[in-house]
């Protein structure tokens, strides 16, 4: 079966993350590495890597992966944004590798009103740079699907693959998939025949073996919408159905999947949602 979990806090330290994600019974987790609200923090120390990696092993090891900070656009026009960008990206893969973190999740970023091709052009450019910048570090870099708000790029799995295919560092990058965020961008989940029509594209487009690691999310907006709204498992306009079919998919039986619904501190939220998600796989 997929191995369930959600995003958490790294709040008082990264270790605490893996403790949060025990306390709600969840085998899988995503991260930030470092303060997402800023350009710039300090270097991790030897003290918290170790700290980090022994509470991840006596988790279980269970699949891990890191997000990038919001501030981070690859595919910026703007020459500030786009120089601490690069830097940035690649001070994140330095830090996922150190803390041996496989995955490194990262959006598109977006073109800012200069089109889609000259958008996707700059993002593979910057994209490598930052790579070569970072000195590669072994971490797998997956390109997370994006509902298409404003000028974002991603929302057409077309998207993904030209980034694939012409990237110099092919064989480091994947995808992650956003249930909402493909939703909102068009693509339908909520039947067996929408299911599959979907999956269909993502094979076609971007091939099932590129796909590393999911975002469950339902959706407060339609299909279509172009909005990037979450909503509480089953609770969207997704519904239970399209969750069910994702979970029980053979293809998809070890893949990490983990919430980015909203929730208190006291994490009631993701104990109810990963209960829900767990009563919909057919034993």
């Amino acid at each position: 079966m997929p191995y369930l979990g959600a995003h958490m806090s790294i709040s008082g330290g990264l270790y605490k993350a893996i403790q949060r994600i025990q306390k709600v019974g969840g085998r899988a987790l995503q991260i930030f590495s470092k303060n997402q609200r800023q350009w710039h923090s300090p270097s991790l120390t030897e003290e918290s890597i170790q700290a980090f990696k022994e509470e991840w092993q006596q988790w279980g090891g269970y699949p891990i992966a890191a997000h990038t900070s919001y501030l981070i656009n690859l595919a910026a026009k703007n020459k500030s944004v786009l120089k601490k960008s690069i830097h940035a990206f690649a001070d994140e893969l330095r830090r996922t590798a150190l803390l041996g973190i496989p995955f490194l999740i990262t959006h598109p970023g977006s073109h800012g009103g200069d089109g889609v091709e000259v958008g996707l052009g700059r993002f593979v450019r910057h994209l490598d740079q930052a790579i070569e910048i970072s000195g590669k570090q072994g971490v797998t870099v997956l390109l997370e699907t994006t509902a298409g708000q404003g000028t974002n790029l991603g929302a057409s799995f077309q998207d993904l693959a030209f980034i694939l295919e012409q990237s110099k560092f092919q064989e480091m990058l994947g995808v992650c998939v956003d249930t909402a965020h493909i939703f909102a961008a068009g693509y339908d989940l909520r039947t067996p025949g929408a299911y599959a029509q979907t999956l269909d594209l993502l094979e076609k487009n971007i091939g099932l073996e590129r796909i590393h690691f999911f975002h469950l999310n339902d959706s407060k907006t339609g299909l279509g919408s172009r909005k990037d709204r979450h909503e509480h498992i089953g609770q969207g306009q997704i519904g239970l159905e399209g969750f069910k079919l994702l979970l029980n998919d053979p293809r998809f039986r070890e893949h990490p999947m983990v919430l980015e619904t909203p929730k208190d501190k006291d994490l009631h939220e993701d104990i109810e949602n990963l209960k829900v998600l767990n009563s919909l796989i057919s034993k």
